[in-house]
This record gives C-alpha cells, sequence and structure tokens, in this order.
C-alpha cells in the first residue's frame, strides 16, 4: 500500500468520517413513523437518500413520470427530481411483514439536502417480533458509527482507536473479487469487524483503467445495507489517487455475503 494512500485514509479517519459521499453532509436526518405522512423534500437536480428500517417496495404515481428518478436498494430509496413539483403522496409497502408508509414528495429548487432515515417507535407488544429483529432495526442507526469505527481502527494512532463494547474482529478473505460493475477495479478485502447482526469490512479499490472513475454505490455487486467510499473519484492507473477505500455493511459475513450470491 503507497505511503500517500495510507496517509489520505488517516486523514480521512481524522477529520471527515461518516457514510456522506462527497457534498453531502455526515450525518442523516431522523424522521419518527407515527402513522402521519412524511414530508421529504427534494432539491431539483440533487439526489437525495431516504432510509426505510426493512425493504420496500416503491409505488410512484403516473403523474410523475419524467419528473421523477427512482432507485430501491435494500431498504434505501434514491430519489432525484428532475424538475419542481407540488407535493405528490407516494406509498411505500414494507416487504417484510406488509407494513405500509405514507410520504409527501415535494420538489423544489435548491441545495443538496442530507439523507433522511425513516425510523419507528420499539415496541415489545407484537409478539410476532422476535428480539433479533428488534436489534437489527436499532442497529440500522449506527450505519454512521460503524463505519467512522472501521476507519478510525485501521489508520488512526493507537491512542485515537475508540473501543466499542460487542465489537468483535471477523475473518476475511483477502482474495480479490468481483465488486464493481461496469469497470476495471481492483477490489481486495482488507479487515472486517462484526457488531450484533451487522458486520462491516474495509474493501481497498484499485482503478486499473488509464481513465479517471467516479464510483457509485449503485454500481457495486451484492447486498450491503450502507456503502461508504472514502473518494468519490479515482484518477487513471498509475497516479497516486488511483486507490481509495469503501466501507461496507452487510447482514451477514463479507465472504458468506460475496461467494453466496454466486
Amino acid at each position: 500500500m503507497r505511503p500517500g494512500f495510507l496517509t489520505s485514509l488517516l486523514l480521512f479517519a481524522l477529520a471527515t468520517l461518516g457514510v456522506a459521499q462527497a457534498g453531502e453532509p455526515a450525518s442523516p436526518d431522523r424522521v419518527l413513523w407515527d402513522r402521519t405522512p412524511i414530508r421529504i423534500a427534494l432539491p431539483v437536480g440533487h439526489e437525495r437518500i431516504v432510509h426505510f428500517p426493512v425493504e420496500v417496495r416503491v409505488g410512484v404515481p403516473a403523474r410523475l413520470e419524467g419528473l421523477l428518478r427512482t432507485f430501491n436498494v435494500d431498504g434505501s430509496v434514491y430519489w432525484l427530481a428532475h424538475a419542481p413539483f407540488e407535493s405528490v403522496r407516494v406509498i411505500i409497502d414494507g416487504l417484510d411483514d406488509g407494513r405500509v408508509y405514507l410520504v409527501d414528495l415535494e420538489a423544489r429548487e435548491g441545495d443538496a439536502l442530507a439523507p433522511l432515515a425513516v425510523m419507528e417507535r420499539e415496541t415489545s407488544s407484537d409478539p410476532r417480533r422476535g428480539a433479533r429483529d428488534d436489534a437489527e432495526r436499532h442497529q440500522n442507526l449506527d450505519y454512521v458509527t460503524l463505519t467512522r469505527f472501521a476507519a478510525q481502527q485501521m489508520y488512526a494512532p493507537e491512542r485515537l482507536r475508540p473501543s466499542h463494547p460487542g465489537v468483535v474482529r471477523t475473518p476475511v478473505a483477502r482474495s480479490e473479487v468481483p465488486l464493481v460493475r461496469g469497470a476495471a477495479v481492483r477490489a481486495e478485502p482488507l479487515i472486517g469487524w462484526r457488531h450484533g447482526a451487522m458486520y462491516v469490512t474495509v474493501v481497498k479499490l484499485v482503478n486499473e483503467s488509464a481513465d479517471p472513475l467516479v464510483l457509485d454505490p449503485r454500481d457495486l455487486r451484492y447486498d450491503w445495507l450502507a456503502a461508504t467510499f472514502q473518494h468519490a473519484r479515482l484518477l487513471p492507473a498509475g497516479d497516486e489517487a488511483d486507490t481509495t477505500a469503501v466501507y461496507l455493511i452487510s447482514r451477514r459475513p463479507f465472504d458468506e455475503t460475496v461467494w453466496g450470491a454466486r
């Protein structure tokens, strides 16, 4: 690993930790689902991510065709408004247990906004929900903390490395994986940890092409709860900035997530 890459990662760990891409706020805003429709503002021309507690299906009204782009990945919905529009009711169906969320979308001109995390009250009154499901929903709040922990453990001086009860090292096979679709990017897992029902793995990415690349989480293969690029742009192969890292959070160990999907 080149010294310049290590230094860059250390500066990232100490100064710019978070799970947002470049230009986005570090932490998501949070809103509690209490059966009141959730108002979500979309700045025109800026993608906004909304995280739900479960995997969902998005019912976008036909009237928004051509005005709104929607991607839905593992309970995270990526919305991009192409033009302003007034408030429109959107129905979000939870795939795990049939719950329904109501969202009022409105697009207007403005600067990029923070991602939004939709939360639910913890409850023990429903006998159909086990302790493991409740733990997984609660841990959805900790993507930022778990990513920050992984970065500091790898690259911060020992005196600055935090300790978190329940976070333990997990074995990761140090072999290349075809992680990024449609690009000549070599991906090599470096280290991983487990916290409850979540796993975080640090993967080194190296651009092997002669062209600069812009990384996009939608181009990642396999089933990830969250993905954080240290840098969104890689310079051509041979440049010091041809290398970065991605922090991947998953429900299963990294090796099972990758090789079990094949």
